[in-house]
This record gives structure tokens, C-alpha cells and sequence, in this order.
């Protein structure tokens, strides 16, 4: 099989199917997609795999965790040697700098992380006996990735370390710190990590940047922003816990964050806001618009249907009424549920 494989969140594989589609046709390629709805992953068949994954960054992808390139589908494996088949269909002539065994983030794909841990243990000698894997970890050579899908069934595919997550399944394992007022704060901290690169992260977060906090209430956001340094203008009329008023950086100001604007620019914006996504859409466009902030990360709530459809009206509308040259990079986070998360930044 010569494809893609992308794993996304359960439940949004029709949104990554139709999202690959479309870009894949733009960009000039014949192919289709195949899933199952709540298998948490999608493959995209395509002749001409090679090409399209470059044509696809996977910075550039909204539902898809991890990009991967597809090129074999084992089925009917037998138990009693599943290691052979896998070395057999392996590429001529490439050697890899790690093996990352996986199951898709899904009801089904979860029962199968003890295989994957105890088959990763016998195929990492058997890959190095046969000089296809190096002996340490080589993160500029590419990944070989095992898919379990079940006990005898398995996707082999390949990542290139500067057009992939680093995570296993794309998935930033983050721990939720003891003060964090809430559990949204575990969005902002993956947001920063998954859609800055760290250049931009020691660049654009630096001590003494001032930022705003819209719909901050209990403070999950304003607090991540503190740690970073930032002092916060948190917006709610809501609220904020007590210790993130307490670190001295933070002013609380009860307005409604849709109407408060800053009375001076500020560097940062963020934004978690529940309301309809092309309200939220066009009023984070109006901070950028009016240069009320250069930085700015915020959260579009989807509706239950036409979510890509929704998502790429919401971006053009964004863009468009920026009405400037922006950086834009958005995803579905490991961390978000019905929503996607945006990255934007003048130019």
C-alpha cells in the first residue's frame, strides 16, 4: 500500500478524510481516503505518496496529530512470528534512527499498547541484527513507525523527523501541575509546544511582554502565561483563582471580553471563549486588524457537523478580515475536544 497514514482524535476521522481529500486534490493529486469512524486514525492511498507528503507539510494539517508515510499494510498476521513479515516488507536501502511502536488513540487501539510494548522489545535486535535500525537513537535519520491495529494486524510506515511530531502518536504528554486553576491550561501549554518551534517560543515569550487574557475566568490561560513571564490583563467577569492573582502579574479586569479593548498595544492575546467560531473568528481578526496585539492564540468551539467545512470558513474569514500578512498555523490538540486551536502572528 503507498499512502499516508494520520492518526487525529477519535470521532474526527471524517474531518481529517475530508480535509486530506481537499488538500490533496489542490495540490494536484489523484487518491482517496480510507477510515472507519472512531478508529482514530485515516489512510490516504495515493500513487504518488512521496510527492504528496511533501506537498502536505504536517504543520500545515488541522486534524492530524501525527503525518506519516504508509508502505505496507500487513494483515493476517501469524502470532507465532509476526517479526519476519515485517522485515520482509521492509524498504530496500534505508536505515532508520528509531522504531516507535504505536496502536491508534482509540477504544479499539488502546487494548493493544502491551503488544506493542512487548513486539517493540523482540524487533528492535531482530531490525539492528539486520542493520536496518541503528544502534542509538539517530534523530536525523528517519523513523520507522509499527502501527498495531490489532494482534494480527499491523501498518508499517516512515517519518522524517523535520516533517512530523516528535511524540509518539503525535500525542505531547503533559502532566496537569498541582496550582494550574484549571485543565485548560494543559491547551495553552501544548499549544506553545506544538505550534510554536522553539526559536519562536524563546523570541515571542519573553519576561515583561504584557498580554490579554479574554474569558480568563478561573485562569487556566493567564496562568500559563505568568510562568512564561508575561504580565496578563485577564478579562472576565468571572472569578480568576486566588494564588494566580497572588503572583503579582496579573490584573483582573471584570468586562466582557468580546466589547474590552486594551488601551495601549499589547504583544499577546489568548483566547478560550465558548461561543459560535466565526464570532470569535472575526473579533480575534479585529485585534489583529486594529494592532491591539501581534501574538495571538485562540480556540474555535465546532458545531457537531460540517466540522472541515466550518473550519476552513472560519480561517478564510479570519484571514480576510486580518486584513494584514499573517503567519497562521492551526490543529486539533491532543487537549482540545470539539474545537481546533489557532496560532497567529503579523508578519
Amino acid at each position: 500500500m503507498d499512502g499516508l497514514l494520520c492518526y487525529c482524535r477519535a470521532g474526527f476521522e471524517p474531518e481529517l478524510a475530508g480535509e486530506l481529500t481537499e488538500r490533496a486534490a489542490q495540490a494536484g493529486f489523484a487518491g482517496y481516503a480510507r477510515t472507519e469512524r472512531n478508529t482514530g486514525h485515516v489512510l490516504f492511498v495515493c500513487d504518488d505518496a512521496d510527492a504528496l507528503s511533501r506537498s502536505l507539510p504536517w504543520s500545515t494539517l488541522i486534524f492530524a496529530r501525527q503525518k506519516l508515510r504508509l508502505f505496507a499494510n500487513l494483515a493476517a498476521l501469524d502470532p507465532r512470528d509476526r517479526i519476519a513479515p515485517m522485515l520482509a516488507a521492509l524498504p530496500a536501502d534505508i536505515r532508520y534512527g528509531e522504531l516507535v511502536m504505536e496502536h491508534p488513540d482509540s477504544d479499539s487501539g488502546k487494548p493493544m499498547a502491551g503488544l506493542a510494548r512487548s513486539l517493540g522489545n523482540a524487533l528492535r535486535p531482530a531490525l539492528r541484527k539486520a542493520d536496518v535500525l541503528t544502534r542509538e537513537d539517530n534523530p536525523r535519520l528517519q523513523r520507522l513507525h509499527v502501527c498495531l491495529l490489532d494482534g494480527d494486524h499491523a501498518l508499517l510506515a516512515s517519518s522524517e523527523p523535520e516533517d512530523s511530531a516528535p511524540w509518539p502518536l503525535g500525542i505531547p504528554r503533559l502532566r496537569m501541575h498541582a496550582d494550574a486553576p484549571s485543565r485548560s491550561a494543559l491547551k495553552l501549554e501544548e499549544a506553545l509546544l506544538v505550534l510554536l518551534d522553539q526559536r519562536e517560543r524563546e523570541s515571542l515569550l519573553r519576561d515583561g511582554m504584557r498580554a490579554a487574557d479574554l474569558g480568563a475566568a478561573p485562569g487556566g490561560w493567564t496562568w500559563v502565561l505568568t510562568r512564561q513571564g508575561l504580565r496578563v490583563q485577564a478579562v472576565d467577569n468571572g472569578p480568576l483563582r486566588q494564588h494566580v492573582l497572588d503572583s503579582g502579574r496579573v490584573e483582573h479586569l471584570r468586562a466582557d471580553g468580546f466589547s474590552w479593548q486594551p488601551q495601549q498595544p499589547l504583544d499577546w492575546m489568548v483566547c478560550d471563549m465558548v461561543e459560535q467560531p466565526r464570532r470569535v473568528a472575526e473579533r480575534m481578526a479585529t485585534w489583529l486588524r486594529e494592532g491591539w496585539c501581534r501574538h495571538t492564540i485562540f480556540n474555535l468551539k465546532l458545531p457537531m457537523k460540517k466540522r472541515w467545512q466550518e473550519t476552513r470558513l472560519c480561517l478564510d474569514l479570519f484571514a480576510q478580515q486580518a486584513d494584514k500578512s499573517l503567519t497562521i498555523r492551526a490543529k486539533q490538540l491532543y487537549h482540545d475536544r470539539e474545537e481546533i486551536t489557532v496560532f497567529a502572528t503579523s508578519r
